[in-house]
Order: structure tokens, then sequence, then C-alpha cells
């Protein structure tokens, strides 16, 4: 090279404003060569980054570890690349990378942590595979994980961490733990691994080993991981079984969350094992003496209990009577005299209250009690106080389509039917002639005990007219009245009695008439003559043509009723 650039081929660095022949550049290479050839084998010509080197310590500073390679220069380690800081020793030999044959300062750059790391990735691609379990300790969190330290660095998805939801993935860090690989990447150089997987394959051999170990019977202690409404999910070292909310106590509760909550521990008795799908029916109550044991001979019939009212439905109240021990006192059962639908009327949640044991069903854990057993039944003395035949004096409580209900006294209730209202009208309705709060005079008519019913009757009062109606209005005998109705076949005509008769239209009149209306108007008072009695079916017919006729107003002419269709009342 003739100009003023040229190389220096053993340290590849420009030399300027130096002029060299072609003779004297031949020289130099050879003189290079001859050095390369004489440093030997160790000698920092031979060495290239990335090999492993031996070296031993010989100094230990605050900050670094100075170690001799058997190289001109000696390499500095930063002391935080040591695992174990105690376990140095001056004089003791270790693995180093061999970063840099020479750094920007002219020393070798050797580092202990690479070494480390190539060591174990060496060891994995030789002695491990995917699905292998290693030893790693969780160092960092990094984006959708952790990174683990296994002598090299691998990654731990967020979905391998655990096999149970994570609350805080911090607390993980700086642990030691079992992982399993599950995949190794060589031209990459990176690894996955899990936790995961370890712990579900724990989980399912302990699962396995419980089973085989478990009896039914057993006591076993489990933690609450879930509570629904209708029980207690727990898990037994592996295992999940369910605590339904049946037996979890003998008493009443409404929701599992009333006894338990989420990670406590409990005891619980081994009701059944469903090995085919892993499942244990757990118990708690039944670690406990079943109070409904010998419950007949305790509470027999009749037995009067005190207990204080733990719950208010809409059909009754539940009494605690004992612990662990309810009845329900139906709202049939509370009161003689009211008709009680919700039993807040009697009764509050809390109260002390008395009652009497109805019945009891032990298999069904059942006890009937009730509180109106307490008091006498107004219905016991009923046939005695009301006999049939004595008349009352009764509040109307209640009209219906079919009659009037009345109270003789309270809890005692009776019935006017519609058809002993009157004997003389045709009631459709107990409204045409009695009112709610109306009192009226009645007479007892039935009484029955065991259904609690009473019949009344205001018309029998006062005797029957119809069954002497052939002597007091006989056939031919004249009658005055009132018109009360007009229909299209005839009026009807109240008489004094008060019963109606009937003029049909061909009784009305002895000339030509279009329509009733023409002959008569609603309240004319007219006279008629008697001309049929029908007693059992409460008809009278009435003839004022016939009556008429009698007292001489007869006409010559033929008698003609106009266009109307002879019907009788319906």
């Amino acid at each position: 090279m003739s100009n003023n650039q040229q190389y220096d081929w053993s340290e590849s660095k420009v030399i300027d404003d130096v002029a060299f022949s072609q003779e004297d550049l031949n020289e130099f290479k050879k003189l290079l060569n001859h050095k390369e050839e004489s440093a030997g084998e160790g000698s920092l010509a031979s060495m290239t980054s990335g090999e492993i080197l031996k070296g031993t310590i010989v100094e230990i500073t605050k900050d670094f570890v100075i170690v001799d390679v058997g190289l001109k220069s000696e390499g500095l380690i930063p002391i935080a690349e040591f695992m174990d800081r105690d376990e140095l020793e001056l004089g003791s030999e270790i693995e180093v990378y061999l970063d840099q044959a020479e750094g920007s300062d002219g020393q070798i750059v050797l580092s202990h942590d690479k070494a480390r790391k190539q060591r174990q990735w060496e060891y994995i691609v030789n002695n491990c595979e995917e699905g292998s379990v290693i030893r790693g300790k969780v160092i960092r969190k990094v984006k959708g994980g952790l990174m683990v330290d296994i002598g090299m660095e691998a990654f731990l998805p967020g979905s391998q961490i655990d096999n149970k939801r994570i609350k805080n993935i911090d607390e993980y860090l700086g642990k030691t733990f079992d992982f399993k690989i599950l995949k190794i990447n060589i031209e990459r150089k990176n690894i996955v691994v899990s936790r995961r997987e370890l712990l579900e394959e724990e989980r399912v051999s302990k699962k396995a080993e419980l089973l085989d170990g478990i009896a039914v019977g057993d006591l076993r202690t489990g933690t609450v991981k879930n509570i629904t409404d209708f029980g207690v999910f727990l898990d037994l070292d592996g295992i999940d079984g369910l605590l339904h909310i049946t037996d979890m106590t003998w008493k009443r509760i409404k929701h599992p969350s009333e006894m338990v909550a989420l990670g406590d521990e409990l005891e619980v008795m081994i009701l059944n094992i469903d090995k085919d799908k892993g499942r244990l029916a757990l118990g708690l109550k039944q670690k406990e003496q079943n109070p409904w044991e010998a419950i007949e001979e305790r509470f027999p019939q009749g037995t009067r209990v005190k207990g204080r009212i733990v719950n208010l439905v809409p059909y009754g109240a539940f009494i605690e009577i004992e612990d662990g021990i309810e009845g329900l006192i139906h709202v049939s059962e509370m009161s003689w005299v009211k008709n009680v639908t919700d039993p807040g009327q009697i009764v509050n949640k809390g109260d002390e209250v008395e009652a009497i044991v109805l019945s009891v069903q032990k298999e069904d854990g059942k006890i009937s009690l009730g509180i109106k057993q307490l008091e006498s039944n107004p219905w016991d003395e009923v046939d005695s106080k009301y006999p049939v035949g004595s008349n009352v004096s009764v509040e109307i409580r209640n009209l219906t389509n079919y009659g009037a209900f009345v109270e003789l006294e309270p809890g005692v209730d009776g019935l006017i039917h519609i058809s002993d209202l009157s004997w003389i009208k045709k009631v459709s309705h107990p409204s045409e002639v009695l009112k709610k709060g109306d009192r009226v005079d009645a007479i007892i008519l039935s009484v029955d005990k065991e259904s609690k019913k009473i019949t009344l009757g205001v018309k029998q009062l006062g005797s029957n007219p119809w069954e002497d109606i052939e002597k007091t209005i006989p056939v031919g005998s004249i009658v005055h009245g009132k018109v009360s109705k007009i229909t299209a076949f005839g009026a009807f005509i109240e008489l004094d009695s008060g019963i109606e008769g009937l003029v049909h239209v061909t009784e009305l009149a002895d000339k030509n008439f279009n329509k009733v209306e023409d002959v008569v108007s609603v309240d004319d008072e007219v006279t008629a003559k008697v001309i049929k009695l029908d007693p059992e079916h409460k008809k009278i017919s009435l003839s004022i043509k016939d009556y008429l006729a009698e007292q001489g107003h007869v006409s010559s002419d033929d008698i003609v009723v106009g266009d109307f269709e002879s019907k009788e009342e319906e």
C-alpha cells in the first residue's frame, strides 16, 4: 500500500501516516504468524468468546470476585452473579464464561452467571425432555406470567402458575417450587414450564389415595371453597365434597351462609362415596345426636310446650321448642274466632309462646302445633247455647248470591239461605231484603258441630200463609190488591196478606185491547175473583173479568182478548 493508510493485521486497527513497502508488509505477516503459533494452547489468542473456562478465585471484594483463568489478565465478576456468596472461598475453582477476550479497558470479561446458565442449558438438552420435572425459583413478573430461574430463565405462563384462583401474583415471587417442563425450544434457547400440571397430578394422586382409604362414617376436615343456595362444597385434600343444606344442622336454616363462610375449616362426616365420579356426600349434623330420636315419647299429642317464634311464613309460624326441634303453628290453628290469613295478625318473630302438640311426624321431621287449643272452643257448647227452634238476634256479616252470613258470637257464624228469607216474596238476591250490618231476628233451623255449620231462617218467625191458603181465600172469594208487576202474559196483584196472584191476560177484561197496560197500570188498586189455587207451587190465579161479570157488568158481545198468547208464569 503506497497511500497513508495501512492495517495492523493482529489488532485490526488502522495505522495512519506510516509508509510500508511490500517487502516490509510480508515480513510483518511472518512475524505475526510466528507470534500466534508461539502463543500455544491456553493463550488469549487461542480463546474465543462464548467458551467456558475454569478459573481460580484469587480475590474477593465487596462488589467483585477476581478470577484467574491463566490468561494475560484476571477477570472481574460482579459478586451479584453468585447465588450463595457464603460459599465463595479464595483458591476455589469455578467455571466462568468468556464474554469478551478483551474488553474496552483491555481486560478479559468473564461471567459466572452465564456459565451456570450455559451448563444448565446443556444439562436440560442432554438429560431432560418435555414432561420432566425440575426445581426452580420465581424471580420476576413479566407480561403473561412469571420468569423462573432453573439454572437458566424459563417462562411460567399465568395459566400454569396454580390450580386455584390467584388473588395476588406477587405472593409467588422469590419462592422455590417444582415445575414440569412443557416445551423446550432449542433454536430459540427457551423453556416453558408449568406448576399447575404438577399440582393437578398431585391432586389426582391424592384423590385416588384418599378415595381408597376413606369409608362411610369417617370424620375428615375440609375447607369451604364454594357456597350455594343448596349447600356447601368443601375441599378434602384434593377431593370435592358436598355438604347439603339439609345435612348441615338439625335446625331450620334458609341459606348455608348462616353457618359457614368461604375458607372455613369444617370437620364433617362421610355420608356417601361415589368413586366413579370422585365425589363425596358430607354431613355436619350427623356428628351430633339426632334430637328427633324418641321425639314421640318426649312430645306426645296434647303436650303443652313453650318456645320462641323463629320464622313466619304465609301459612303459619315456626316455633323452636327445643334446640334443633321446630314445630309449625298453622294459621288455621291460631284462633277459634278469627279467620287468620296472616300469622303476623296473632304472633311476631321472637315472641315466646305456649302451644299444644297436635301431631308428630318423626320420619318427616315435622311437629304440628296449635295455640287456639289453649282456649275453649266456642263450638263445643254451640248445640246447647243455640238449640234448634230458638230465636236469636244476629248481625248480617256478609251477603252472597245464595244467602246471608250472620255472626251469633265471635267465632260462631251461621247462614240464612235465600230460600228462608220470605214465605211470599220471590227473592233473587239477599240484598233485596237485607243489608250488611243489619241486625235481624231469626230462628235456629239446624246445628252441625262437626262441620261447624248453623242454618237460620227469617220467614220461620211467622206462619206460612200457604199452609191454610184454601181457608183464608178459597176459590170464588173476592180479594183486593195493588198491581205490583206487569208482564206480557198478565198482571201480578199483591194482596193484603202480601201474597201475589196473577191475572192472566185472558182474565183482565171483556173487551178488546192490545196490551196489558191498556187495561191496568202498576200501583192500580183492583178487585178480582180467586179462580184457582196451587199451594204446592205457591200460585194464585185471579180474574178481574169474572169479578166484573158477577157485579153485573157482563157485555152481550163476544169477549175477545186481543192478539195475546196465553202463557203461564215461569
